[in-house]
């Protein structure tokens, strides 16, 4: 089993009002991350170094190369020099369609779409979000980045890492991962949540980061029918969650909010908060 510690103590000059000194400061480490298929390498993150089985599953569901956790044969994850290589084995059939469709990715920390070779790639369409049975409340909202901030035990330590947490309305955050990548944290959450077999629909996806494309395409590809975010989306984003009948919530300050796309399922007055 590789293990690495996600985070390294480093030494700093530390300026203040009160003068000048040399201090400790916790840091998130950074490793390359290979996704291997079939032993040909499919894409390299830069990535927080744990949850490797999470990733590895996660980037698999909401990339459309895997359907369920069923279609992998195995996840192995070695080292390779200064990074990690995660070698995943397809069964026959998940293997055959990911042959037809192979591409190539590579991505710095908060690039999730790099090296990907077609428009059509990265504009693909997302599963519609039909269910309308999942409802949340105002405090839900608020409730479940209140939570989330407590779910952050790298983020504590360093202030530098993103998460991506599961809010399931009458339980709070019922899983969290962190990441220095936004979309790193939410394919770990996906990872997680599989193999939990928690069910998507059962709740909202909520995220430290800003909502960006990818994150509404993964979010989609989860089964969740909103998204909730500390910072804003972009116009994309806000087209492609209105289309596949995803709520988008974002902006999320104390009791105030934004919602974006599919008001329908925020309830408790929580139009109000929508400038």
């Amino acid at each position: 089993m590789v293990t690495r510690p996600p985070i390294t103590s480093t030494t700093r000059i530390a300026r203040r009002v009160g003068g000048t000194r040399a201090a400790a400061r916790m840091v998130p480490e950074e490793t390359p991350v290979a996704l291997s298929y079939a032993g040909t390498t499919h894409a390299v993150m830069m990535a927080t170094p744990s949850d490797f089985e999470d990733f590895a599953l996660g980037f698999s569901i909401t990339e459309g190369i895997v359907g369920s956790p069923d279609e992998i044969e195995s996840i192995v994850v070695e080292e390779a020099g200064p990074g990690v290589d995660i070698q995943i084995r397809l069964k026959d059939a998940a293997n055959r369609r990911f042959e037809a469709r192979r591409r190539r990715l590579a991505g710095p920390v908060g690039c999730g779409l790099c090296g990907i070779e077609s428009i059509e790639e990265a504009m693909r369409a997302v599963r519609p979000i039909g269910d309308l049975s999942l409802t949340l409340s105002a405090r839900d909202v608020t409730r479940s980045v209140g939570l989330l901030a407590k779910s952050q035990p790298l983020h504590a330590d360093t202030g530098a890492v993103h998460a991506a947490g599961f809010y399931v309305p009458g339980k709070g955050i019922v899983a969290a991962r962190e990441d220095v990548g936004r979309h790193n944290a939410l394919d770990k959450l996906a990872g997680a949540l599989a193999r939990a077999g928690i069910d998507g629909a059962s709740g909202a996806v909520v995220v430290t980061s800003r909502v960006s494309v990818e994150m509404v395409q993964k979010t989609a590809a989860i089964g969740a029918p909103a998204i909730i975010a500390v910072s804003a989306p972009t116009a994309l984003a806000i087209r492609m969650a209105e289309d596949a009948g995803l709520s988008l919530v974002a902006l999320v300050r104390g009791e105030e909010f934004d919602i974006f796309t599919h008001p329908e399922r925020i309830t408790s007055g929580a139009s109000q908060n929508v400038a």
